[in-house]
């Protein structure tokens, strides 16, 4: 019997749109990305991608018309549907920061006490001001908010920044964070069974490109009497692999390592008398 088919919503266009493409392609899922389309259906997976704007994402997939969705967790906080914030995906990272124009001296948030606020994320910011007993006057507008002080519509601006240029071009500074915020795999809470299987399945393969993304395979060659120390600081997966050598009294060990300790760990297995190191690149990691 044939799976129903998941719709999935991603961005139509944008740094978004591309690196969710990269994500479904790396999870071995075929389909045709072409700009032009609304609608893609997979080739090899029980999946169908609807081409949208990120904004209408969240109301889609708590309507049923899509089944899930990625969206930034920006997104998902502002429209505050009823759905289900499933995984982080750890890409299209950025901000939601209050910026004043460079000529202001800010102190701390008092600063922003009965001023008025531009912003695209008004249920976010005020949020926020509430939890920090700040009463201000917040202007919803859509678009060009960085220009809002000014053409004296307000006084500070509300947005979202990856670089901060935008913000720097138009004579602001940034002065505090209210949102950090990535890619998040949003799902309807009502799929069907059968729907619910099959995003199980795409979780699994999701986890397992997560896990290559964060991890480096390692070989390298040490002294057999070293080993004990060297397992210590390479546990790997469980324990490391350990081969003799046709050189008598030496050992091959392979194991994996985190990226974010990567280099702290070469550094202390070249002091335990590691040699010819080899650092692999891991395409997919299976738990």
């Amino acid at each position: 019997m044939q799976s129903p088919i998941l719709k999935i919503a991603i961005q139509k266009s944008g740094r978004l749109s591309d690196d969710s493409i990269k994500l479904l392609k790396e999870c071995g899922i075929k389909f045709n990305n072409g700009k032009s389309q609304l609608v893609a259906p997979s080739s090899n997976f029980p999946i169908e991608i609807l081409y949208l704007r990120v904004a209408d994402i969240p109301q889609y997939v708590a309507d049923g018309i899509a089944d899930i969705g990625i969206i930034g967790e920006n997104v998902f906080l502002e429209k505050n549907e009823d759905i289900e914030n499933a995984k982080a995906l750890g890409f299209s990272k950025c901000r939601l920061s209050l910026a004043i124009q460079k000529s202001e001296t800010y102190t701390d948030l008092s600063f922003f006490e009965g001023k008025k606020i531009a912003t695209s994320y008004p249920v976010i910011l005020s949020s926020f001001l509430a939890k920090n007993n700040i009463k201000a006057d917040i202007h919803q507008i859509s678009g060009s908010v960085e220009i809002a002080p000014n053409i004296g519509l307000a006084d500070a601006v509300c947005d979202i920044v990856s670089t901060g240029s935008t913000l720097l071009s138009n004579g602001l500074k940034e002065v505090t964070t209210i949102l950090k915020s990535q890619a998040v795999l949003v799902r309807n809470k009502n799929l069907t069974l059968e729907k619910a299987q099959t995003f199980k399945k795409l979780l699994f393969r999701i986890d397992a490109v997560q896990a290559a993304q964060t991890s480096k395979y390692i070989l390298l060659n040490a002294p057999t009497a070293a080993i004990p120390e060297i397992v210590k600081i390479l546990p790997g997966a469980k324990s490391p692999t350990i081969l003799p050598l046709a050189l008598e009294g030496w050992s091959s060990l392979h194991s994996v390592v985190q990226e974010e300790t990567f280099w702290d760990v070469i550094d202390e297995l070249k002091l335990k008398g590691a040699e010819g190191i080899l650092v692999i690149p891991i395409e997919k990691i299976i738990a």
